[in-house]
């Protein structure tokens, strides 16, 4: 198991499905008995996981065959998530799992019309989904990691047939589930095929917690998964990079210059919450771990006026903010973009004001001292000790403080 503050990087640019994860995360080292008991918990018929290994365009790779019994039943969302709520499972693969399912069927009711709960798909119900995603649940987290960045995922093109008869790639159930996140057709020489399935993305969107290219990391381990198909002149594989976080500075960066890292800004509209708890609200954000969090006045439909609410996040704490951001506001909805962050290096010292203690944070630009702000709380008490103007304290304070740039 890794520990925790490891990165795991997802290499989705020949595409995705549950199959070609199960593989990479064997071929990462999880041990194939965490996947299958995990499997064995929730499958209410006999599957059997048989890797194998095999090449793709010259990759060495993990195929996970998933054999499952003859069975013509399809379940719903309901029957699904009952099985998760009664298998004994680690609770944090059943609330992945479950999660997943309730992505799943949410995509798939939006695209026929109806209910989760109403809706009769085989994605959810078959055996190899639920095979799939809960293995690759149970293999992420046995992984542990705080970090889970994916890469924009290739979804392929031209047409598949479908129950429903042709259908354009990436499917309608695809296109929704990937909505708000980066995808594309796939890099050069791509074949024109579905490359990213439903329970690809539906578990991809669940997982990450950022999307983007390889962060900055130390790699430990690489696992590699492969599709069951083998286009000639492209190699259908899924990596998964598992490491540690890593500072990599360029020679021509002095250390001490503002430097770019990536982060998440995930946000809301807010129309109907009593102002007076929306201080509360940006405690919780940054309890959570939250990097900043601030409140947009805007204007929504019919005129009536409403907050944005945003939050600027590590990947690391994505999944704790947004759970903060539905508890203590009203929003049944977020979205979130990846943005970098460029934050000059800082330190706190303290400084004397007539006998009281003001600290103040210093900010450096390539060694020097370019921002100088005292701490207001410890202005405040300053100056009511001394009796006299906030101000005034406020002043002496970065007058001792700039005399440190001497």
């Amino acid at each position: 198991m890794s520990e925790r503050g490891s990165v795991v990087w997802v290499d989705a640019s020949a595409g995705a499905s549950g199959d070609m994860l199960l593989g990479a995360l064997l071929s990462a080292g999880v041990p194939r008995e965490v996947i299958a008991s995990a499997v064995r918990a929730v499958a209410p018929e006999p599957v059997a996981l048989a890797p194998e290994a095999v090449r793709r365009g010259g990759f060495a790779a993990i195929r996970c065959h998933v054999t499952v019994a003859d069975s013509t039943q399809h379940r719903t969302w309901s029957d699904i998530r009952s099985l998760l709520a009664e298998a004994p499972l680690d609770p944090a693969v059943r609330s992945l799992a479950t999660a997943v399912f309730a992505r799943l069927a949410e995509a798939e009711a939006s695209v026929h019309g109806t209910t989760p709960d109403h809706v009769h798909f085989h994605e959810v119900g078959a055996l190899d989904a639920i095979a799939d995603v809960v293995g690759v649940c149970a293999g992420f987290a046995h992984l542990a990691a705080d970090s889970v960045v994916v890469s924009p995922v290739a979804v392929g093109s031209g047409e598949i047939t479908g129950a429903h008869g042709s259908m354009p790639v990436p499917p309608p159930a695809v296109a929704r589930l990937l909505q708000g996140v980066p995808s594309y057709a796939g890099r050069a020489g791509a074949p024109r095929m579905e490359l990213c399935t439903p329970t690809g993305a539906a578990l991809l969107t669940t997982l990450a917690t950022g999307w983007g290219p390889q962060p900055r990391m130390t790699t430990r381990v690489v696992g590699t998964g492969a599709g069951g198909r083998d286009p000639a002149g492209y190699a259908n594989v899924l990596r998964i990079l598992v490491g540690d976080p890593a500072e990599v500075l360029p020679a021509t960066e002095q250390r001490g210059s503002a430097r770019p890292t990536g982060e998440v800004v995930i946000e809301a509209n807010v129309d109907d919450l009593d102002p007076r708890l929306w201080p509360g609200v940006i405690d919780a954000l940054l309890a959570a771990g939250a990097s900043d969090a601030w409140l947009s006045p805007i204007t929504m439909k019919k005129g009536r006026p409403a907050y944005t609410l945003h939050a600027l996040v590590p990947p690391a704490a994505a999944a704790g903010v947004r759970r903060a951001i539905f508890e203590q506001t009203s929003t049944i909805g977020l979205r979130e973009h990846a943005v970098d962050k460029h934050a000059l290096p800082r330190e706190v010292v303290s400084v004397d004001v007539d006998g009281q203690v003001v600290a103040v944070k210093l900010a450096r630009l390539d060694g020097e001292i370019v921002n100088v702000q005292p701490e207001w709380e410890d202005v405040a008490r300053a100056a009511g000790a001394l009796g006299r103007p906030a101000n005034d304290v406020l002043a002496a304070a970065q007058a001792a403080a700039h005399a440190l740039r001497r």
